[in-house]
């Protein structure tokens, strides 16, 4: 149960690295001291569920956004009719991504976090996975972690009507909690830049590997209605991809983060003349 009395909210935690299920809060109606008390646990947990909000109006599904901060327009994902801020994220319609990912890294300010909800659902199978990159980070040995901070990656996109590219550091710094997480991700990440390619390959093999092992980690199974808030700053999360019926939702993405690290204790690295390299794992490379 919350600390809170002005909310008395049930919170049950589902793992022993992130996530928990609030119940005792309808969104459509959420007060001021209530709001609060969410945000607080979505510090704490990094993803937080609320499940049973059917009927949760366009109106007050964005107002209750807002409260976060400024809502993305997205270039190319389908919206709901009149309301460009309500992602619709159907599985027949590109909305599958079966890969460990952070959001959007690969833009200068990627978002801050997004609020899911799932209004139809497979009957079996398409759970939604997040990992705490907190503990990711926690967990490397000290000498590894005093590199990393000392790192920035770039992260890139390249697919037709979007091509954008950003330089992030690989260790960032928490703007509320302070806390240190890694920030690289499988699906986003091109190379870290202060290293070889061969050398940047092996370190972010490691690091993507090691950042979604089990331990950090937690998996929710959807019912129609459930909502999701997480915090896309200290987290990745994986659409798992077991289903074969149509699954749809409703998504904001919250904008307005600023990625911020130790600056980078070396130069970029720079090959010599005439020398060539061929990209052989991330999907997302491209040439120094």
């Amino acid at each position: 149960m919350s600390n809170s009395a002005k909310t008395a909210f049930d919170v049950r935690p589902l793992s022993g690295a992130l996530g928990a299920e609030v119940h005792g809060v309808r969104l459509e109606e959420v007060t001021d001291e209530e709001f609060a008390e969410l945000r607080r646990l979505l510090l704490e947990y990094l993803v937080i569920f609320i499940p049973g909000q059917d009927g949760w109006s366009p109106e007050s599904r964005i107002a209750f956004g807002r409260r976060f901060g400024e809502l993305e327009v997205h270039p190319y994902l389908p919206h709901l009719d009149g309301h460009p801020e309500i992602q619709i994220i159907d599985s027949e319609q590109d909305g599958k991504i079966p890969i460990w990912h952070t959001d959007m890294t690969y833009t200068a300010n990627p978002p801050v976090g997004s609020i899911l909800q799932i209004v139809r659902g497979p009957g079996r199978g398409g759970d939604t996975m997040w990992s705490n990159q907190y503990l990711a980070y926690e967990a490397l040995s000290a000498p590894l972690r005093d590199m990393l901070d000392g790192l920035t990656a770039i992260h890139a996109i390249k697919i037709p009507g979007l091509e954008s590219r950003a330089e992030h550091p690989v260790v960032r710094v928490h703007p509320e909690t302070g806390r240190r997480a890694l920030f690289v991700n499988r699906a986003h990440t091109s190379h870290i830049a202060q290293l070889s390619r061969n050398e940047s390959d092996a370190l972010l093999q490691h690091l993507t590997e090691f950042a979604t092992a089990p331990e950090f980690t937690c998996r929710y199974q959807w019912s129609p209605g459930d909502v999701a808030i997480w915090d896309n700053r200290v987290t990745q999360h994986y659409a798992v991809d077991d289903y074969a019926r149509r699954r749809t939702g409703y998504r904001l993405v919250v904008l307005g983060d600023d990625p911020t690290g130790n600056q980078p204790r070396w130069d970029h690295f720079e090959p010599r003349p005439g020398e060539r390299y061929v990209p052989t794992r991330m999907t997302a490379k491209e040439p120094y």
